[in-house]
């Protein structure tokens, strides 16, 4: 007897999304339909505006989708998926707060006893290489060590899947290479299921195990490639890799002609 799949842990039925915007209506999405699995590192790129991060909020349950359905293990998405845990940009740290203190926040707002958050924050600490820094400010960090410290926070609440929406976008080549590092890693240890939007084409190839390639808007899903790397990768290597140069390439094959279209309507 043939097993039945493994239902997705992650699924877009149909999805589109409506926003009123001074007035007018401003469709994001239209008939996206896609599928993710459970730890599955996907990324999300496309022409600014196409969406992306509004899907995003749809898996979070920040707000429904105008039509179609979003589901989550099985069940449609219908108010904040505590499941799911959310980056952007922005760090937002609380500047009067130690690096401990920021981490411990979610362990607080669910009430966890004083010596279980202690505990739990040095872990956190040791896992994503801060050890030492529990007394720090957020001033005194370097951005990198900022990131590191909004990273431990997102996984002290222990989402099963992590939301992020170009987290690492304000950060120099080199920083940014290490937090992919970081992040590729503590994914993989920890079995989490990430949906990742960038508009960087290289990392997007770097780190996915599938890439999801939208349209300008209204978003829809153009392509979806997967990744010709293994699992576990050098991200440190990859730019003398042939098969990430020829998904990188291929990528920007892709975008290059929606941005090409854009600057002519634009003009």
């Amino acid at each position: 007897m043939t097993a039945r799949p493994a239902e997705p842990l992650i699924g877009f039925r149909g999805v589109g999304k409506t926003f009123q915007v001074e007035g007018r209506t401003v469709e994001a999405v239209r008939e996206v339909e896609l599928e993710v699995r459970r730890g599955e590192f996907i990324t999300l790129v496309g022409p600014s505006g196409c969406g992306k991060s509004t899907l995003l909020n749809m898996t979070a349950g920040l707000f429904s989708p105008s039509v179609g359905e979003v589901r989550y293990s099985g069940r449609p998405v219908t108010g904040i998926n505590q499941a799911t845990g959310y980056m952007t940009q922005n760090d937002h740290l609380l500047p009067w707060r130690t690096v401990a203190a920021n981490i411990q926040v979610p362990l607080e707002i669910r009430g966890r006893p004083r010596s279980e958050m202690r505990d739990k924050v040095a872990e956190l600490m040791e896992l994503v290489g801060l050890a030492g820094f529990e007394r720090s400010y957020p001033a005194q960090l370097s951005g990198g060590m900022r990131k590191r410290v909004a990273l431990a926070r997102l996984l002290a609440y222990d989402p099963e899947t992590l939301l992020l929406d170009e987290p690492f976008a304000a950060l120099d080549a080199q920083l940014r290479v290490n937090m992919q590092v970081e992040l590729l890693r503590l994914s993989r240890q920890l079995g989490k299921t990430v949906l990742f939007v960038t508009h960087d084409l290289d990392e997007a190839a770097a780190l996915c195990d599938r890439c999801v390639v939208f349209s300008p808007r209204p978003g829809m899903v153009r392509r979806v490639l997967d990744s010709p790397l293994p699992r576990e990768r050098d991200l440190l290597r990859l730019r003398r890799d042939p098969r990430w140069q020829e998904m990188a390439a291929e990528l920007w094959d892709l975008i290059t002609p929606m941005l090409a279209s854009r600057e002519e309507r634009a003009e």
